[in-house]
């Protein structure tokens, strides 16, 4: 009796466990048909977020940032900074004036943008980023991934990968190797989905910034040459492509070379247009 008892238990927890499952499924899909939006070139995206909410998150985060990490003050330096970030920012069709631009006194070779039209430059990427030009292929980096609404695809990635170990958790119920289960899952959404995707749109904001650099004026091709001193300030220790969530400074640079032709008349039409950029230090 205690096993017939036992397993009709067993079997309606399973049964509610699986109609748990089918309404998580059915909610996540529906989630996704709902959000699918494309990118600046044409790729199909995930995007849960109301683009307000991500602007305002940005805000909050580049107000704490400028609590935590000592600005910039010198005049000369923020005035090259701005020279640059300019002209990429009216390259989108958009008011400089409504960015705000800071640098912040940080020696990693780093700069980034944020939703809700703010750009960070930390110093440190001076000393890698030789010239106007060099700087300007990182700056149009970072605003590509702005344009492109990649941290909107990212939290969105976040939330689906999450609600599908959910799932599996569920599923897995009190088995010895729950456990590994999830573990192995969670190693695989990240290594598997989650880390491909994320250089897919390291690889769409290079894309993306040569086309900025084209329409602003700046030299594309000075975005290899910015490649090869990264790598060199790097000494190496990147890790395995296939681990990391940037594509390796080799696959960059050839991928910026095979877009080369496509951006060059750009940037000399501009050039003979009189939209070329002189930003002294």
């Amino acid at each position: 009796m205690a096993d017939r008892n036992w397993r009709n238990l067993r079997g309606s927890v399973m049964k509610r466990t699986g109609l748990l499952i089918q309404r998580i499924s059915a909610v996540l899909m529906a989630v996704t048909i709902a959000s699918c939006a494309s990118s600046p070139l044409g790729r199909k995206q995930l995007t849960l977020l109301p683009e307000g909410q991500m602007s305002q998150m940005g805000v909050q985060a580049f107000d704490q940032m400028k609590g935590q990490i000592p600005v910039e003050k010198d005049a000369s330096t923020n005035q090259y900074v701005q020279c640059i970030a300019a002209p990429l920012v009216d390259a989108l069709g958009e008011n400089a004036k409504d960015w705000e631009v800071v640098v912040f006194k940080d020696e990693s070779a780093n700069a980034f943008a944020l939703p809700g039209k703010k750009i960070g430059v930390h110093t440190g990427l001076l000393k890698v980023a030789k010239n106007e030009d060099q700087l300007a292929a990182v700056i149009g980096h970072e605003v590509g991934h702005v344009q492109a609404r990649h941290s909107n695809e990212r939290v969105s990635q976040g939330f689906l990968a999450q609600g599908g170990i959910l799932a599996a958790g569920l599923l897995a119920g009190d088995s010895p190797n729950r456990n590994l289960i999830l573990g192995l899952l969670g190693v695989g959404t990240q290594v598997g989905v989650l880390l491909p995707h994320s250089r897919t749109q390291e690889s769409e904001a290079d894309i993306i910034g040569l086309q900025l650099m084209a329409k602003a004026g700046f030299d594309p091709r000075q975005s290899v040459d910015l490649w090869k001193n990264m790598m060199a300030a790097s000494g190496g220790q990147n890790p395995p492509e296939f681990l990391s969530t940037h594509p390796s400074g080799e696959t960059r640079i050839e991928q910026l070379q095979a877009h080369m032709d496509e951006v060059m008349p750009v940037y000399q039409e501009n050039q003979k247009a009189g939209r070329a950029p002189k930003c002294a230090r």
